[in-house]
């Protein structure tokens, strides 16, 4: 509703000036002393006329913009006839028009300014919201068209509906053949049998089945998807001429109405002119008889698309409320009283305005999308039938459903427990350099027990053979053995593998009296102080790589943590992004037939769009304005409807609309993609 309350509230705000520029002139006739003591102590009705006023100007909030049509009426009625059996004539004579002042005068005629701007929002909105609701049963029709299976599935949701309407059909048939049978008629009937009557009624039903039948062969030719699409298509061409011609009032009403007059100069304000002092009256009686013609012709079958407007400005010409100036008397009738437009605007909302409503919403049912009845009786209908087995394996398998649960929710607690926190524990305890989580693979002291026994068998070994050390027989010194220990400390076992060497050659002998055996095992201890270096350095390898290490044990918990969630998300916000999706996909689309619009028309002789395209013109608009409100920051929206409001301008031209249109998909791209 944002372009309509933009039209209303603009239009209020050139009233408020009206009351600003007119009441000083108004007031200036008040020359007496019981006129200036009014002034200062207004009356009832005068205090009654400020209050509908002030009741009748837009609210701040949205919701409250537009009051409720029985609010107007019942605002209208101080301004009507107290005598419910006298009707006020259009026009009356001077000497039949009540005295009052100019002042009562004047608030009398903005109660009629303000009711008949809410009045003008009401229409506008209803016919903008009917248009726009067609456009969409048309988009819905489109969809089914495009897809053969989607043409089925509507097939089959209408199949009970149009046996009904057929068997109605049948129905109506034999009635009218006479086939009037029943068992009340047949008991009171002593010459024919209920056999005999019952085969009466099912011959004619027979008879009429046949003759539908024969009738019906030329369209059994065509497939019924063929024939559900022709309907179809049938559905859309009324659709959318009913469409054009809203969109056609829509555009009359903006094109001739308050909003054509208040968007361009002075607006309503009455200039300091005797020849046009009452514009703004005269407009507003004016726009009363213009929406009511509008009303009444919107909706009438009879009148082609294409001569709606001649239709509309034939019975304007012929409305003396429409033609008739304020202040000025014809040879026929009196001035114009604020009376008359108010039962005329009360007419509008009574009689008018509900009419639309219903013949369109009669339109609609026949020939828009269908209802949600029609749409999900199928789902529906298998889910009560199936319900009953789907609870029954849900009571027989209880314990078992509750012990999967139960199951379930200890793996989710034992994964996130083991693999999630035990994990991090461990890195947050190597970060802190926490001696019990180091990764070892063998004992700290190991290694330094193991060198220096083999040390020891080394010395010992070369202490009791010095033969094998140094080549002789002489005791070893200090220096010596000092020697064979660093030896030995650096992998060097020269007088055991001399030894080894020795007996080797006999090995049996060396074996039993030599020293083999005994420098077999010291090359075993060798062997093994050789493996815990290696190992020791694959520990300082780990060490070094600790971090690592844990980071990669708390991997699989984290990524299976990441998606599982990632799921679970996407299970809350597919119908969100999905959303999303839609309304991207409709600003772009309503961009597109922005564009087609501006495009295909063809303008005036004064460079402007015709009344039809311009309404299907605001449509698009009020659309795209919607749904781009909560898609961007409310700075770029605010100006996103300053170019709105002048692509929406009937009077800039058609070339400078398409140039604003252009500046719209450029400017803000980033939003409507």
């Amino acid at each position: 509703m944002s372009f309509v309350l933009d039209q209303v509230r603009r239009i209020d705000a050139q009233l408020d000036r009206v009351q600003l520029a007119n009441f000083p002139a108004a007031t200036a006739t008040t020359n007496t002393t019981a006129q200036l003591e009014t002034r200062i102590k207004p009356s009832e009705r005068q205090l009654a006329l400020q209050t509908a006023i002030r009741s009748l100007a837009p609210g701040t909030s949205d919701s409250r913009a537009l009051l409720k049509p029985t609010q107007i009426q019942q605002l209208l009625s101080i301004l009507l006839p107290k005598d419910d059996f006298v009707s006020a004539a259009v026009f009356r004579d001077d000497s039949q028009t009540l005295s009052k002042d100019a002042v009562e005068e004047e608030l009398e005629w903005l109660v009629i300014s303000k009711a008949t701007t809410q009045v003008y929002g009401h229409v506008l909105d209803r016919i903008l919201g009917e248009t726009v609701s067609l456009a969409n049963d048309l988009y819905y029709w489109d969809s089914v068209l495009g897809s053969r299976s989607y043409t089925a599935l509507y097939g089959v949701q209408i199949s009970p509906f149009r046996f009904r309407d057929w068997t109605n059909t049948i129905w109506t048939d034999v009635k009218a053949r006479g086939g009037r049978f029943s068992v009340r008629g047949a008991g009171q009937d002593a010459s024919d049998s209920i056999t005999q009557s019952w085969t009466e009624f099912y011959g004619l039903v027979k008879q009429v089945v046949e003759e539908r039948s024969v009738e019906s062969v030329g369209r059994q030719v065509a497939t019924p998807i063929t024939r559900l699409r022709r309907d179809i298509r049938q559905k859309q061409a009324h659709l959318k001429k009913i469409r054009l011609r809203n969109a056609n009032a829509l555009g009359v009403l903006l094109g001739e109405g308050l909003a054509n007059e208040s968007v361009h100069g002075d607006g309503l304000v009455t200039p300091n002119s005797t020849n046009v002092q009452h514009r703004w009256k005269t407009s507003m009686a004016r726009n009363v008889a213009l929406m009511e013609a509008v009303l009444v012709k919107v909706n009438d079958l009879e009148t082609p698309v294409d001569k709606f407007d001649t239709a509309i400005g034939e019975l304007t010409e012929d409305d003396p409320l429409y033609m008739q100036e304020v202040g000025e008397t014809s040879s026929e009738a009196g001035p114009l009283i604020p009376q008359t437009v108010a039962e005329r605007l009360a007419r509008v909302l009574a009689m008018a305005l509900p009419q639309y409503t219903s013949s369109t919403g009669l339109t609609v049912r026949d020939n828009g999308k269908p209802s949600r009845l029609v749409r999900y009786w199928l789902p529906v209908t298998l889910g009560i039938i199936s319900s009953s087995t789907i609870l029954r394996i849900l009571v027989n398998r209880q314990a078992e459903i509750l012990q999967w649960v139960q199951d379930l929710g200890l793996t989710a607690i034992d994964f996130w427990r083991n693999w999630v926190i035990e994990p991090t524990r461990k890195v947050i305890q190597t970060i802190r350099h926490d001696e019990a989580s180091e990764v070892s693979i063998m004992s700290k002291r190991s290694l330094e027990g193991d060198r220096d026994s083999l040390e020891r068998m080394v010395v010992d070994f070369a202490i009791e053979n010095p033969a094998n050390a140094t080549g002789s027989s002489a005791k070893l010194s200090e220096a010596q053995i000092a020697d064979i220990r660093l030896q030995v400390r650096e992998g060097d076992l020269t007088p055991v593998l001399r030894a080894y060497e020795k007996d080797l050659t006999s090995p049996f002998i060396g074996a039993v009296r030599g020293n083999l055996i005994r420098a077999l095992l010291i090359q075993i201890q060798k062997t093994k102080v050789d493996v815990e270096i290696a190992m020791g350095g694959i520990d300082s390898l780990l060490k070094s790589q600790e971090l690592v290490f844990g980071f990669i044990g708390l991997t699989p918990g984290l990524l299976v943590s990441y998606f599982v969630g990632r799921w679970v998300h996407s299970i809350f916000t597919t119908k969100r992004g999905s959303a999303a999706a839609r309304k991207s996909g409709q600003m772009v689309r309503q961009l597109r037939n922005i564009d087609r619009i501006l495009t295909a028309a063809q303008p005036t002789d004064f460079g402007e769009l015709h009344y039809k395209d311009q309404g299907l013109l605001i449509c698009e608009v009020h659309v795209l304005r919607q749904a781009v409100e909560k898609a961007m920051p409310a700075a770029v929206y605010r100006e996103f409807g300053e170019d709105s409001k002048e692509l929406c301008d009937v009077r800039s031209g058609l070339e400078r609309q398409r140039m604003v249109a252009n500046r719209i998909r450029w400017a803000y791209k980033r939003f409507l993609n």
